[in-house]
């Protein structure tokens, strides 16, 4: 009879206190997606004091780590690793140069991968 009583309290620790922790581990991700796209800017802005422009949207964020054929004064690798990083959801962040929102627009639409959303599924950029 103990052990049941122990179980079922355990039971509601769990329901009460398991969506909290989800909440927590999912404004993680939506907070790497900040910090990356942060650390992707900075990057662009060196590339942009070393050519004299900012990669076209063709060429990409790859531009950061591998040299485009018409970017003279190229003076990378810009990010470490030798990589572009995927954001928290494995997927590749958008980059628009010239941006619509912004002078370059990098963004990610978060966990659902479309457009708009809430919470976790909510686009994170850089001209929020």
């Amino acid at each position: 009879m103990e052990l049941l009583v122990v179980l079922a309290i355990l039971g509601l620790l769990v329901s009460l206190v398991g969506p909290q922790v989800l909440n927590q581990l999912g404004g993680a991700k939506t907070k790497t997606a900040k910090i990356q796209i942060k650390d992707l800017e900075q990057a662009l802005e060196m590339y942009k004091l070393d050519v004299g422009r900012y990669p076209s949207t063709e060429n990409g964020l790859s531009s950061l780590v591998s040299k485009p054929g018409d970017a003279t004064g190229w003076n990378g690798p810009y990010l470490k690793g030798g990589k572009v990083p995927l954001d928290p959801w494995n997927r590749e962040y958008t980059y628009k140069y010239p941006g619509q929102k912004a002078e370059i627009d990098i963004f990610s639409y978060g966990q659902n991968g479309v457009p708009g959303g809430d919470g976790e599924d909510a686009d994170v950029n850089n001209w929020d």
